[in-house]
């Protein structure tokens, strides 16, 4: 697992905390939005598409801790837009160390390095400069748009983890995504030492301009995640509950937890989640009480719900799962002990899919000639 045992101790002991005062709904992880505005126009965004007078605008620092401590969850993940446009970012790092909080600094890091040598944070258990990358070179580059991004944010990562702090990866993976290739970048983020990886599938947001790439059916979602987390390699290190990552392979069932990864931005509580904005109210207690929380997820037959699979909605079920019972924790200990999940059908599925198309000209629909050739396997 690429998570420090603190880390793991104090969302343990939260959790238990929870459960012994008998409350059913809980956060996990505050999602705090200080910004809208990016440095990147990626086509898969829904985050950035709203007009410029909201774009310019920014939370305080004084909401945003006020926030953090209105929700009082062990963890607090700084999306965006990027976090490093935020005025008070420096501030704002400082005041959750101080609390004690785990943050995740999500980051496309094309600014991280300059902040790196200017000095701007200092390495500390509680941060984690959560860097997006989509695969390898040419796969990222294309998903943000921008030629060059990989590299930028390759040697941002290098110097982060060289000075000392905790680096992890996210990545969202959307329709016809390369297995191989995905395998391949998880190599390249293990020889670059990163603590861990982070994957997920991608949400089709309304906003977002590239509606096709979304993964549409649920079925399509569990054959590329089995593929791509089948036979794993025993150096790959995930940030992540490995429950949900069975989850997303089609080896479990679960419900999402809508109200476990509670959103803050600067047009308050986001109902009912990171994903869906179903509108917004004043105070963190109005989110968790007054939320018809029966109309969300796949059961509520909400059509916004059915295909989704994104961690956000339901890595805080399967932490629930863990400590909820013997029933979640034995199995999700044989995870951490036995991750290798082998499989001769994947292997069979993965150098089938070395044989067909991928990659930006595919996506764009340009015809291009492939010759077989076998995908080894490699050893774990």
């Amino acid at each position: 697992m690429g998570v420090p045992l603190s880390q793991m101790w104090t969302v343990a002991t939260y959790v238990l905390g929870q459960r012994l005062r008998r409350h059913r709904r809980y956060p996990l992880v505050l999602m705090l939005e200080p910004l809208f505005r990016c440095n990147l126009a990626c086509a898969g965004c829904g985050k950035i598409q709203y007009p410029a007078h909201i774009l310019k605008r920014d939370l305080s620092l004084e909401r945003c801790l006020a926030a953090v401590d209105e929700c009082g969850a062990p963890m607090v993940s700084i999306p965006g837009g990027e976090p490093l446009l935020y005025p008070w970012i420096r501030e704002l790092v400082d005041g959750l160390v101080a609390r004690r909080k785990y943050i995740y600094l999500c980051t496309n890091a094309l600014l991280l390095k300059e902040k790196l040598e200017a000095g701007w944070f200092a390495p500390s258990k509680y941060l984690t400069f959560s860097i997006h990358m989509d695969g390898q070179a040419e796969n990222h580059d294309f998903a943000v748009c921008r030629e060059g991004v990989y590299a930028q944010a390759f040697e941002a990562i290098r110097l982060a983890v060289n000075k000392g702090f905790r680096v992890a990866t996210n990545t969202t993976l959307f329709d016809g995504a390369d297995p191989n290739s995905v395998r391949a970048f998880f190599d390249e983020m293990m020889d670059l030492g990163v603590e861990g990886m982070m994957v997920s599938p991608g949400y089709a947001y309304p906003k977002a301009p590239d509606q096709q790439s979304f993964l549409a059916e649920r079925r399509k979602t569990h054959d590329l995640f089995s593929m791509i987390l089948s036979n794993r390699k025993k150096r790959w290190r995930f940030n992540q509950s490995p429950l949900f990552l069975e989850f997303l392979m089609g080896r479990r069932q679960y419900e999402c937890t809508p109200w476990g990864n509670p959103t803050y931005n600067i047009f308050g509580w986001q109902r009912p989640c990171y994903l869906i904005q179903d509108g917004y109210v004043d105070t963190f207690a109005e989110l968790m009480e007054e939320t018809n929380w029966e109309g969300y997820g796949r059961a509520s037959g909400n059509p916004s719900c059915q295909q989704c699979m994104v961690h956000c909605g339901y890595e805080p079920t399967a932490v629930d799962h863990t400590f909820r019972s013997l029933g979640g924790l034995l199995p999700t200990i044989r995870a951490m002990l036995w991750s290798r999940y082998a499989d001769r059908d994947q292997e069979h599925r993965l150098r089938e899919e070395s044989t067909r198309p991928h990659g930006p000209l595919v996506h764009l629909g340009i015809q291009i000639e492939t010759k077989p050739e076998k995908a080894p396997i490699e050893a774990a």
